[in-house]
């Protein structure tokens, strides 16, 4: 997998691009995502948009196609398919096309095509780029209270635009800080706390729950029993 350079403007409407090629080997390993990802099969010029991943999945490694995947900021996606996406997550859906966004050019230079189609759209408003960001070390409560929103205000906005609730959203965020920070012997309970954790317990436990296996099972390489890569999980 190799991760692009997104240029000042483009980072307004991803996270991140790279271009990955399934190689034979390993066990290969989707961590959850709370980020909906459009993703070109390279050699098919198929274009599809993959919903928030809820829960880790385990693959047999094996020689593939090559693929483009972009991760888009929250509400973004929303934007651009010009639809809400609370019924996204967990699926892998086709897409025809993409307004502005030349296919062939988006296989070989993603950077530019993207760039060219997405530069001159109205960018949409970054609230939920501001509740995301709270969301990461508080509360729901406090989220909506510092944004002047209801509860339940928060919660229609989030399902729009992540495909998430709050809550959920801010599970997936906490692990990810976690994987971020890599296995650390020792320093799990200061790893819990960084990511906003109760505990240390709190943190294994949504681990397990997340990605299958305790932290320190995943972290040494002994993951759940791996089940054959198919066309619909939206690998390369």
């Amino acid at each position: 997998m190799g991760s692009l350079n997104v240029p000042p403007a483009l980072l307004r409407w991803v996270s991140g691009i790279d271009i990955a090629t399934a190689m034979a080997g390993p066990t290969a390993v989707d961590v959850p995502d709370h980020a909906t990802t459009l993703l070109l099969r390279v050699e098919r010029r198929e274009l599809i948009v993959m919903g928030p991943r809820t829960r880790a999945a385990y693959h047999a490694g094996g020689a593939g196609h090559s693929c483009v995947r972009v991760r888009m900021r929250p509400g973004r996606a929303q934007a651009l398919l010009g639809r809400p996406l609370r019924d996204l997550a967990d699926r892998v859906l086709p897409l025809r096309a993409l307004p502005g966004l030349d296919i062939d050019q988006f296989a070989t230079d993603p950077v530019t095509a993207l760039d060219g189609a997405w530069s001159g759209l109205p960018v949409p408003p970054a609230r939920l780029d501001e509740a995301a960001r709270l969301l990461a070390g508080g509360t729901v409560a406090a989220a909506a209270a510092r944004l002047h929103l209801s509860e339940r205000r928060l919660h229609t906005l989030f399902l729009d635009g992540t495909g998430l609730s709050p809550k959920r959203f801010a599970r997936i965020d906490r692990l990810r800080t976690v994987l971020a920070a890599g296995a650390v012997p020792g320093r799990w309970a200061d790893i819990a706390a960084s990511a906003g954790y109760y505990d240390q317990s709190h943190m294994t436990g949504e681990f397990r729950r997340l990605m299958g296996v305790p932290p320190a099972a995943f972290t040494a390489g002994r993951f759940p029993a791996a089940t054959s890569c198919t066309e619909r999980q939206g690998h390369p």
